[in-house]
């Protein structure tokens, strides 16, 4: 199928898709604005970035090849100045920024969610839709920021990432209960153990594969979790440990209501492994 980028006309975010989708409403990652996927280019090695359009306005190329134009440009007058379409875009991704400047709003399923941190424009993200297209690997995309996502309908933002036991968990929030947590149980004796390994667990893996918990807290601040042992995606991998930490890449989308996902790279903190306190034996009765 080959995949192409285009551009959200809002945000200006890059947006990477399988060709055989264009022409399907998706929702922004980043704005959360409805658009519509373009027209791949014809030339499978066309370096221009095309431009979505919102819902119901038509599409426009942005310009990155030679002479601005390609193959989604083929239905625009080519007399049309390059310096014209570049004001254009220019202008329609500075008005979206002016009025997302301080926050995004939206609602899914019925509720509100407050973004507290997205990915920067230009730095392309995991195509996010209504359909299973998010749990799938091959549309998987990891960037080289540091993990964000949406959990439970809510933006993520990494506050603190720890390796214990094997334990990777990745949390928002400083204090027990963490305000939104992922957290990754996986097959190791030490967690340096991990170091230049990779996982990678596809929604159609039989067991045993790594548990998963997403916890959160409720309206009374208590901790409350939920546990995948499968019908996930995620793609895992670690780099070397320095002085106590070990960094990371990871793609997690998981098939909650919320279509929670995250994706980035993270530094984690190696934790001294628990030890467990064993419960002393009861004391053998006196012998008669």
């Amino acid at each position: 199928m080959g995949e192409f980028k285009f551009a959200c006309p809002v945000c200006g975010q890059h947006i990477t898709a399988e060709r055989g989708s264009a022409g399907t409403q998706i929702e922004c990652p980043t704005c959360f604005r409805k658009i519509v996927v373009p027209q791949p280019p014809a030339n499978s090695d066309s370096k221009l970035i095309l431009s979505a359009a919102e819902a119901d306005k038509p599409a426009r190329p942005l310009p990155g090849g030679p002479g601005g134009e390609g193959a989604a440009g083929a239905g625009r007058p080519r007399s049309v100045p390059v310096a014209a379409v570049v004001l254009v875009v220019a202008g329609v991704v500075g008005a979206g920024l002016f009025i997302f400047r301080d926050h995004l709003v939206t609602k899914r399923a019925g509720e509100a969610a407050s973004p507290t941190n997205s990915a920067p424009a230009g730095v392309p993200v995991a195509l996010i839709t209504n359909s299973p297209a998010v749990l799938d690997l091959a549309q998987a995309v990891i960037p080289e920021t540091k993990v964000s996502g949406t959990l439970r309908g809510t933006n993520f933002t990494c506050q603190r990432v720890t390796l214990q036991n094997g334990l990777l968990s990745i949390r928002q929030g400083k204090t027990w209960p963490p305000e939104l947590a992922v957290a990754i149980q996986l097959h190791a004796r030490q967690s340096e153990d991990l170091a230049g390994k990779s996982v990678e667990v596809a929604p159609d893996r039989l067991p045993p594969v790594p548990r998963v918990t997403l916890r959160w807290r409720d309206e009374q601040q208590k901790s409350v979790s939920q546990m995948f042992t499968n019908g996930y995606a995620l793609r895992l991998r670690f780099g070397a440990v320095e002085d106590k930490f070990i960094t990371g890449w990871i793609y997690l989308a998981l098939p909650d209501d919320y279509r929670s996902s995250i994706a980035g790279t993270f530094k984690a903190e190696i934790l001294p492994p628990s030890q467990k306190t064993k419960k002393p034996k009861a004391p053998a009765p006196p012998s008669r």
